[in-house]
C-alpha cells in the first residue's frame, strides 16, 4: 500500500537513548507513572479512540469508510461543547488532550462532510482539504464552551500550553501535517504520546530530513508557522550550535535526541545549512490504496 514512508530516504533515523532525550527536551507533562487516579477524559475520548483505531493506519485515514459510518464521529463532535465551568476544572494535561482530540476530530468531520474532495485550484492537489471553503478559518465549531475555528484552536488555544510538540500532533487532513495517531490523546499518557510525536517527526521526510552528504537540513514549514511558540519554549544548545538562530536552536533541541549517533556527530559539527521543505497538501487518504 502506498504511503509517504515508502519514499526513498536520505538516511535512516532512529530513536536513541531516553536519557539523552530527557536532558535535551524537558518533559512538559507529568510522567504517566506519577498519576494514580484515572483522569475523567479517558471515558470522554473513548469513542474517538475507537474511530482512530478503526479508520487510521500509519497516519492515513479510510475516509470513504468513515463517511459511511460517521455516526460515532458526529456523536463525539457534538459532545465537545463542554460547559466552560466544567472545562476550567480540568487539569492542564486534560485540557491539552481535549484540544488535540477536538482539533483532529473536527478535521476528520470537515473532510468527511466534503468527501470526496474534488477541487480545481492550481496551487493545491485536487483532493486537498484546502478546497473546502473556510476549512481552517471561516468554519466555526462549538468547543469547550466557545465558538472557534480550527485556526483559532491552533493560534489562540494551543500556545497557552507551551509545548510545541502539540503542533505536530495535529493531522490537518494532509500528508504534510502531523502523523495522525491511531489512538486518542489522554492526560495519563500525554507525555509519552507527545514524546512519540517528536520521535516520529525525525523519521518522516515531511517533517525533518538531514542529508549528511550535502550537510543540509530540510524542515517542515510548520516550524516556521509556529516559530514564536518553538523559540519561546525551547532555547536549545547555543554552546554547541553557536551562531544559530533561535528557531534553528529550537528545531535541534527537538530532533537531536532522536537521530542516530553518526547523524548527531554530523550535526554537531555545526556546518549544516537549513531550509524549509514544501508542505504536502495532498489529502491523507488511505481509500483505494492511499495517496497518489
Amino acid at each position: 500500500m502506498p504511503s509517504t514512508s515508502s519514499r526513498p530516504r536520505l538516511f535512516h533515523l532512529a530513536v536513541v537513548a531516553i536519557a539523552l532525550a530527557g536532558t535535551l527536551l524537558p518533559r512538559a507533562w507529568a510522567p504517566a507513572a506519577a498519576q494514580t487516579v484515572t483522569p475523567p477524559d479517558v471515558g470522554m475520548h473513548a469513542s474517538l479512540d475507537v474511530i482512530l483505531d478503526t479508520y487510521v493506519r500509519e497516519g492515513l485515514v479510510y475516509y470513504r469508510a468513515l463517511r459511511a459510518e460517521r455516526g460515532r464521529l458526529d456523536g463525539y463532535v457534538s459532545n465537545l461543547d463542554v460547559p466552560q465551568a466544567a472545562f476550567e476544572g480540568w487539569s492542564k494535561a486534560e485540557r491539552a488532550a481535549f484540544w488535540l482530540n477536538a482539533y483532529n476530530a473536527l478535521v476528520l468531520r470537515t473532510v468527511v462532510n466534503a468527501y470526496p474532495i474534488k477541487g480545481s485550484a492550481a496551487q493545491y492537489p485536487p483532493d486537498s482539504i484546502m478546497h473546502v471553503p473556510g476549512a481552517f478559518t471561516a468554519r466555526r465549531h462549538r468547543v469547550g464552551g466557545r465558538l472557534l475555528s480550527l485556526e483559532d484552536i491552533e493560534k489562540q488555544v494551543l500556545p497557552t500550553f507551551d509545548d510545541p510538540r502539540m503542533y505536530f500532533a495535529l493531522g490537518r487532513g494532509s500528508l504534510g501535517g502531523g502523523r495522525l495517531r491511531s489512538e486518542a490523546f489522554t492526560a495519563r499518557r500525554l507525555e509519552d504520546q507527545l514524546g512519540a510525536v517528536a520521535a516520529e517527526c525525525v523519521q518522516r521526510n515531511e517533517c525533518f530530513r538531514y542529508d549528511p552528504g550535502s550537510d543540509r537540513i530540510e524542515i517542515s514549514p510548520i516550524f516556521g508557522w509556529r516559530q514564536a511558540e518553538f523559540t519561546r519554549a525551547w532555547t536549545g544548545d547555543a554552546a554547541t550550535f553557536s551562531r544559530r538562530s533561535p528557531l534553528e536552536l529550537a528545531v535541534l533541541q527537538m530532533v537531536v535526541p532522536h537521530v542516530l549517533p553518526t547523524e548527531r556527530r554530523g550535526l554537531t559539527r555545526n556546518t549544516f545549512t537549513l531550509a524549509y521543505s514544501s508542505y504536502d497538501w495532498r489529502l491523507n487518504d488511505l481509500t483505494d490504496g492511499g495517496p497518489r
